[in-house]
């Protein structure tokens, strides 16, 4: 059996893509993900490819640059495609990729799991808030 040194298991990690390791770039995907705009558009686009004022309607507070930005980072990021069609003026879709898809039951099951589990939350914040 061969040995390996602690930077040849760092590097094995790296490929090996450990997120609790500094250096691994799937912590770049994860602070995406958890991004609650990045969330919330994956949910939102669960019905349909959605133009960009659509989904401003459908996600409350969100501002124009924040969901620009958002879309960008999920566009590059191979979640969403960005379609252009010819017309006066310009249509632009949003849709999920497959890769998307395959992400999007568990985006909604996190949005579910705090929508149901917020009055828990509210008792245990108000717990806390209290000794504090």
């Amino acid at each position: 059996m061969a040995t390996t040194t602690a930077g040849q298991r760092r590097e094995q990690a790296k490929r090996d893509y450990d997120a609790f390791l500094a250096v691994c770039p799937t912590r770049e995907l994860l602070s995406t993900l958890t991004d609650k705009w990045a969330a919330l558009v994956i949910a939102a686009l669960a019905g349909g490819p959605q133009r960009h004022s659509e989904l401003a309607r459908r996600i409350a507070g969100v501002s124009q640059k924040m969901l620009t930005q958002t879309l960008r980072t999920l566009e590059r990021d191979g979640l969403v495609t960005r379609t252009v069609t010819a017309s006066v003026p310009a249509r632009v879709d949003y849709a999920l990729t497959p890769i998307g898809h395959d992400l999007l039951p568990l985006m909604v099951a996190i949005k579910t799991w705090a929508e149901t589990h917020m009055d828990r939350v509210f008792q245990a914040r108000a717990q806390f808030d209290a000794r504090s």
